[in-house]
């Protein structure tokens, strides 16, 4: 790696981020070859089987030192791609020449533009593009607030792309499998079109450079040193999105992406300052990503805002141990890093992804994303109890690693519930605590706190009688077991007079019959009921508060049987946010999950959004956003909350045949 003295620069990053599959990993692989890293390529401090994590690298360029992150595309890792960007100078979005997948841009595009961060996009595969390079374009801009400048136009050979023209250079170039594009003439056929598209980069150009402007009225040529400065100027803005081409398989158009990054990508000090960082002042960090190792412990990546980092730093009192740079797929460790460096730290004990240190007399307080709300869960258990302490502390690791997980535990149901952002995301995170922490983990269904209400008013009466030599037991009771409004809860009246039951027995009457409803006739605790004491009877030697607690459960539980009881089940408010081309789909999704549809409105700040709201059974939607998620392209999401009780109710399929419960115990 070279050293601060010999770069050009103070070291710059990038995030490479897009859409599950557009080969994010394989032009981070591209990259860190074109500068020359000819070990493991895309390496990181540890294998990798799943492209679910961060993958960080380190390289020079040129002299120009960088930092490469490979962000994963699933939708359920979206927040460690979200704590990426709050890191890096610029972002490459990485996507495919097809149209109908625009539609995948849309969540990451709305996230760069709310958070400021420079981008540009990468359409890699070009060699798989079936039609014209402009309506993929004209797809993506529906997503893009800032206009899309197309920097390069594909050559066809047939159906084959073959190479391209640069569009500010006004040159041809053929690919060539593994090797830097060969200059070749400009192709007949490619003239006009070569022509137009330049046409059209300075006229978007021209909308926030007056010279610019005054030139394309007059008819005047531009030259390549008249578009640069603005181009870049514009790009830094983020008042155009530029538009590069290529194939990562082959290395196709790699070399031509470090170029354009060497020029765009802005430099750390102007980073900082979009994000309110003072220039000068003692060092600063910011912590975007925790990890646990076997054999190292806790890693921490970081960039450096402000200062020189160096071994042996004390930060907000914490001593740093450990700084490393990753190349070759190695960790390097090294005294320390320069402000705009991404670098790995170790044994940061007790500091959280997210959190700022900074040197002493330093008081900036970083900003960083709040996970997104649980959308699945699991209930997970050891088969040995002795175990259970262990699982508590690795679950304490894996959601420090990882804040969009989350550990419940449900008083209801007694369940340790594992939350997350879908299937997959839950899956590895078993794997670790598998795989790292040497844990038998035992997966179901979240049980449904399902409960119980009755439906009319009854009349019990309950005697205890029992005479074991010596002292006896004696206990009368007569009870009203009475319904009551939804959600006015369990009341108790004593309505006793005479003295039929003495004051001294009340509490523990009143005590039981709250504890008679705990277990219904259906083995659900019973809610909103009323128990009202009106007689009873009691001996003067064998009557106890024990005779009469057990008289009063025994006589609750006959009453409640004979009182019409119900299953009630959880019903949660369900907002379902989808692309309105798939508003319909999910408003007949959550229908046929015997959800109430209350309605839907543009979702705010989200144009071609909508939010749909209903009413919908918990116990619906335990895997609710997998087939969400399968019908919207993977764009779909939703949050949800209780909302109240009703009935419960056994859905039933289109035929008339029961459909089985969801709820897996």
């Amino acid at each position: 790696m070279p050293s601060s003295t010999t770069a050009a620069k103070k070291p710059r990053s990038i995030a490479l981020v897009g859409p599950n599959g557009s080969g994010k990993s394989t032009l981070f692989d591209g990259l860190m070859s074109a500068a020359g890293m000819t070990g493991r390529r895309g390496g990181d401090i540890h294998t990798r089987t799943m492209t679910t994590e961060l993958r960080l690298g380190h390289c020079a360029f040129m002299n120009d030192r960088w930092s490469i992150l490979d962000c994963p595309g699933s939708v359920e890792f979206t927040y460690e791609t979200l704590g990426a960007l709050m890191a890096v100078d610029l972002a490459v979005v990485v996507c495919e020449p097809a149209p109908e997948r625009a539609p995948t841009l849309a969540p990451l595009m709305k996230i760069l533009e709310d958070e400021g961060v420079p981008h540009l996009i990468f359409i890699n595969k070009i060699d798989t593009l079936s039609g014209r390079v402009r309506d993929t374009l004209t797809a993506f801009e529906t997503y893009s607030k800032s206009p899309l400048v197309l920097r390069q136009v594909p050559i066809r050979d047939g159906d084959a792309v073959t190479g391209y023209i640069d569009v500010v250079h006004e040159r041809a170039y053929r690919y060539c499998a593994g090797q830097p594009s060969e200059l070749i003439a400009m192709p007949a056929q490619m003239l006009e079109r070569g022509k137009e598209a330049r046409a059209g980069l300075t006229e978007i150009l021209a909308d926030h450079d007056d010279v610019i402007l005054e030139k394309i009225l007059d008819d005047i040529p531009l030259s390549v040193n008249e578009i640069y400065p603005q181009l870049h100027k514009d790009q830094a803005s983020g008042a155009i999105v530029e538009v590069l081409l290529g194939t990562a398989t082959h290395s196709n158009g790699v070399l031509r992406l470090w170029k354009a990054l060497r020029h765009d990508v802005p430099d750390p000090m102007e980073t900082a300052a979009r994000r309110g960082i003072a220039a000068t002042g003692q060092p600063l960090v910011q912590i975007f990503k925790s990890q646990y190792r076997p054999h190292t412990g806790k890693l921490s990546y970081a960039r450096v805002w402000r200062g020189m980092l160096r071994e042996g730093a004390a930060l907000n009192g914490v001593r740093v141990s450990g700084i490393h740079l990753l190349s070759e797929g190695e960790p390097i460790k090294v005294a320390e890093a320069d402000s705009g460096e991404l670098v790995v730290l170790g044994r940061l004990e007790g500091v959280p992804t997210g959190a700022t240190l900074a040197g002493a007399g330093a008081t900036e307080a970083l900003t960083f994303p709040e996970p997104p709300p649980p959308v699945y869960a699991l209930a997970i258990a050891t088969p040995e109890r002795r175990d259970d302490v262990k699982l508590s502390g690795a679950l304490h690791k894996i959601t420090e690693e990882d804040p969009s997980l989350s550990v419940l535990q449900d008083g209801e149901t007694g369940e340790t519930l594992l939350r997350g952002q879908g299937e997959a995301h839950l899956s590895l995170a078993i794997r670790r605590l598998s795989n790292l922490y040497n844990l038998d983990i035992v997966t179901e269904a979240p049980s449904i706190p399902f409960k119980e209400t009755i439906r009319r008013a009854v009349y019990q009466h309950f005697r205890l009688k029992r005479q074991t030599g010596g002292h006896g037991q004696f206990a009368d009771v007569k009870l009203e077991i009475q319904p009551r409004r939804p959600g006015e809860g369990f009341l108790f009246v004593d309505r006793t007079v005479g003295g039929a039951v003495p004051k001294q027995y009340i509490p523990a009457i009143r005590e039981a019959a709250e504890e008679a409803m705990q277990k219904g006739p259906f083995g659900h605790p019973v809610v909103d009921v009323a128990v009202v004491l009106v007689d009873g009877g009691f001996h003067s030697v064998d009557s106890s508060d024990m005779a009469f607690r057990s008289a009063t459960r025994n006589g609750v539980a006959e009453g409640l049987a004979k009182a019409d009881p119900v299953r009630l089940e959880p019903i949660h408010h369900v907002t379902v946010s989808v692309p309105n081309a798939f508003t319909a789909g999910a408003q007949r999704l959550l229908s046929g999950r015997r959800g109430q549809i209350l309605g839907y409105a543009e979702r705010p700040g989200w144009p071609g959004w909508d939010d749909v709201e209903a009413l919908a059974p918990a116990v619906e939607l335990q895997d609710f956003i997998m087939e969400l998620r399968s019908q919207t392209m993977g764009l779909g999401s939703y949050q949800h909350r209780f909302d109240h009780l009703a009935e419960a109710r056994i859905r039933t399929a289109a035929a008339g045949s029961p459909v089985p419960n969801r709820n897996r115990k």
